[in-house]
């Protein structure tokens, strides 16, 4: 797994279709269900995986929006450095993308709170779940958060086809950590 940066997000509690899957809230990489804390991108302050190298960056884009961090959780994402091609059955290596710095730096707090298939047909930043996105998680067995167990479960599950026809890959496998500690942002914790 390889670094690949943070993103504050505005978890959201668990729909009512998924809390018979023992789903408490969505800790997606995407931001579809859990929002971003906004809409960064034009500030280009993210690196080559459309994520940040550091929550000071993040910090810097809320200042610039007027965002309240302290109503947003704080994630850091490793990604597994293959992405699978459903319409070949292949896993290819893939990097970010050269044209952004990318030098993440590792938190010195991480607790895993699982695995999450993200599709990436535009080839740039995370676009869809499927687990939540497209309710996968009624039938895949997932965590509280809507994530898998494992690296080794989440190749399994994609190469077995049970992303098929969700949405459009590639598909690439992010360990989520949630960042806690200190009650402010500042400093790259967040407060859970």
């Amino acid at each position: 797994m390889t670094p690949a940066g943070y993103m504050a997000k505005k978890i959201e509690s668990c729909p009512q279709w998924l809390k018979a899957a023992g789903v408490y809230d969505i800790c997606s990489v995407s931001g579809c269900v859990s929002r971003y804390f906004c809409d960064y991108i034009q500030y280009w302050k993210h690196n080559g995986y459309w994520l940040f190298d550091s929550p000071e960056h993040i910090e810097e884009v809320a200042r610039a929006e007027a965002v309240d961090l302290a109503q947003h959780r704080l994630f850091y994402y490793e990604v597994y450095e293959k992405e699978f091609d459903e319409n070949s059955n292949v896993w290819v290596f893939f990097q970010p993308e050269k044209s952004f710095k990318t030098n993440v730096t590792v938190p010195r707090e991480k607790k895993l709170e699982g695995y999450d298939v993200v599709n990436f047909s535009v080839r740039t930043s995370p676009e869809c779940s499927p687990l939540s996105c497209n309710h996968l998680a009624e039938t895949i067995p997932v965590s509280e958060h809507c994530l898998l167990a494992s690296l080794e479960k989440s190749v399994e599950l994609i190469e077995s086809g049970a992303f098929n026809n969700s949405e459009p890959g590639p598909y690439r496998i992010f360990a989520v950590y949630s960042c806690a500690g200190v009650s402010s942002f500042s400093g790259g914790h967040l407060e859970n």
